[in-house]
C-alpha cells in the first residue's frame, strides 16, 4: 500500500548573508516590502532583519521598473506586505542570485506522515511530496518519518532493505519514492 508523506514549510526560511553591522550571517524576512517611486520608475525591496542585531537588509525585487510594466496585482501585493509573495520571492532563484543570498531551511519545515508508521515485518511503500523547494536529506526524512536513527537508515540502505529510484545521499528538493522492507 502506497503511503504519502508531505514536506511543507512552517515559516519563511532564514536568509544567509553577512550582516554589515555585526558578525551574524542570518536574516529573518517577515514579509515586509518597501516600494519607492521616482517619477514613473519603481524600486521594490523585501526587507529582512538581522537575527542578532536587528539591522535591516534590503533584497532587491524590482529595480527601476516602469510603472506600466508592473502587473497591478503584484503592486497591490507589494503595498499590502503579502507574506505569500515574500515566500514566492525567496524561492525565486533569480532574486536569490541577484541579491547573492542563500536560504537556511533549518527548523522551517515539517514532515506530515499522515499518522504513525508501522514497520512490523512488512513492506513500507512511501511517496514523499514537497509543497515547496525545500532542500532536505532523504535519509533524514526517512529516519524522522519511521522513528529510526540516521545510521540505521543508512545501514538499511547498505543491506538493500531500503531502495529508491533516486540517490538517497545528498539533498533533494523534489518528490521521490522509496520502499522499506523490514
Amino acid at each position: 500500500m502506497l503511503t504519502t508523506w508531505v514536506v511543507a514549510p512552517t515559516c519563511l526560511p532564514l536568509v544567509v548573508r553577512r550582516c554589515h553591522a555585526c558578525a551574524s550571517e542570518r536574516f529573518r524576512a517577515d514579509g515586509k516590502f518597501r516600494v519607492n517611486a521616482n517619477h514613473k520608475l519603481l524600486d521594490a525591496w523585501l526587507l529582512a532583519l538581522c537575527a542578532a542585531c536587528g539591522a535591516t537588509m534590503k533584497l532587491t525585487v524590482l529595480e527601476r521598473a516602469h510603472v506600466r510594466s508592473i502587473r497591478p496585482e503584484l503592486l497591490d501585493r507589494l503595498h499590502g506586505n503579502d507574506p505569500a509573495l515574500a515566500a514566492e520571492l525567496l524561492q525565486d532563484p533569480v532574486v536569490r542570485r541577484r541579491n547573492r543570498v542563500a536560504l537556511d531551511w533549518n527548523n522551517a519545515w515539517r514532515l506530515d506522515t499522515g499518522g504513525p508508521v508501522h514497520l512490523d515485518g512488512g513492506v513500507l511503500d512511501v511517496s514523499v511530496r514537497f509543497t515547496e523547494r525545500i532542500p532536505v536529506r532523504p535519509v533524514r526524512l526517512i529516519a524522522e518519518g519511521c522513528g529510526l536513527s540516521r545510521g540505521e537508515v543508512e545501514r538499511l540502505g547498505a543491506e538493500r532493505k531500503l531502495v529508491s529510484a533516486v540517490r538517497l545521499s545528498g539533498r533533494r528538493t523534489g518528490d521521490f519514492t522509496f520502499l522499506l522492507k523490514r
